[in-house]
């Protein structure tokens, strides 16, 4: 089965949920075996590329933030990573005007949207995926994630919160025939109201509001439309999961576990597991593994924005 990439750019205005600044994306087309690449068109004295990938990330807290050998970072990169992952795309290149990728609605569907819209175009030349061979796991701070043999890619996730607006979630998704398009990628992220304060106060949450995230008081939440599924809060968490493991640079053929876990988990899994030779192959996709790829099967009629 072949790799896939865009077949027409897409462009997305929007501002950084952490300096709340303009953020101006454009998503362009690539050449087979080119992966996924940043670009910091704002730069312009040194190496302004950035590659996707996870032993580039250095910082997770609030988000995912990728930086180059140069010292040029860009952050926030988690959705439009699900994104990408989420519809097939294996090949592109991302232009950004500035250090953060745009929050938008504080989720994935905008960027789904325009990739949906651009659509698809098939590569000449094979995809290749990681297959888990044997259990990886990490756990530290009260939070713990695992990569375990399966023959899908699996998501399993739960979360547990005092809050009583959220309070225990869990869900369990298989990531095929355009799941994460139906399931996952319009559910936004979340923060308690507690925590705003603080973080602006720290020089975060800049560019955040009710428009682009869910904050909840105890057992209110205080968006006026209230979650867009009851369970929306464990989805936002599967979302983020499937944007990190993109950073792997392939698909993954296995199981992720992750109990109250974030992106400095899913990162530290990764690193864990690339760390373990014998706990992973590199394989050419069959067409029975390609049709269990996220990206597999979707047809614009999957995609609800709200």
């Amino acid at each position: 089965m072949m790799q896939r990439t865009l077949k027409t750019p897409i462009e997305i205005v929007g501002k950084g949920l952490h300096s709340g600044k303009r953020a101006a994306l454009r998503v362009s087309p690539a050449v087979a075996d080119f992966g996924i690449w940043i670009q910091r068109v704002d730069v312009t004295d040194r190496d302004n590329m950035i590659p996707a990938r996870y032993d580039h990330v250095n910082d997770t807290r609030l988000c995912t933030r990728l930086a180059n050998d140069a010292g040029v970072e860009v952050s926030t990169v988690e959705h439009l990573m699900a994104a990408l992952a989420g519809t097939g795309i294996h090949n592109a290149m991302i232009e950004i005007d500035g250090p953060e990728i745009p929050i938008m609605d504080g989720s994935s569907a905008p960027f789904v949207a325009a990739i949906l819209k651009a659509g698809l175009k098939e590569l000449d030349a094979p995809l290749q995926a990681i297959r888990i061979l044997k259990e990886v796991s990490i756990s530290v701070d009260g939070f713990s994630a695992s990569l375990s043999p399966s023959e899908k890619i699996e998501i399993e996730f739960a979360i547990d919160f005092d809050e009583a607006a959220i309070g225990k979630q869990s869900k369990t998704l298989q990531m095929s025939n355009g799941a994460f398009v139906r399931e996952l990628s319009n559910c936004r992220t979340f923060c308690l109201r507690r925590d705003v304060d603080m973080m602006q106060s720290a020089g975060l949450a800049l560019g955040g509001g009710l428009e682009n995230a869910i904050v909840v008081d105890g057992d209110t939440v205080l968006n006026p439309e209230g979650f867009r599924r009851d369970d929306e809060c464990v989805r936002h968490k599967m979302l983020d999961a499937l944007g990190d493991l993109a950073l792997a640079g392939h698909p993954i053929i296995g199981r992720y576990h992750g109990e109250k876990a974030g992106h400095r988990a899913t990162n530290l899994l990764l690193r864990e597991l690339f760390s373990q030779p014998d706990a992973w192959e590199m394989v050419e996709c069959t067409p029975n593994q390609w049709h269990d790829l996220p990206g597999a099967h979707i047809k614009p009629t999957d995609f609800v924005l709200a």
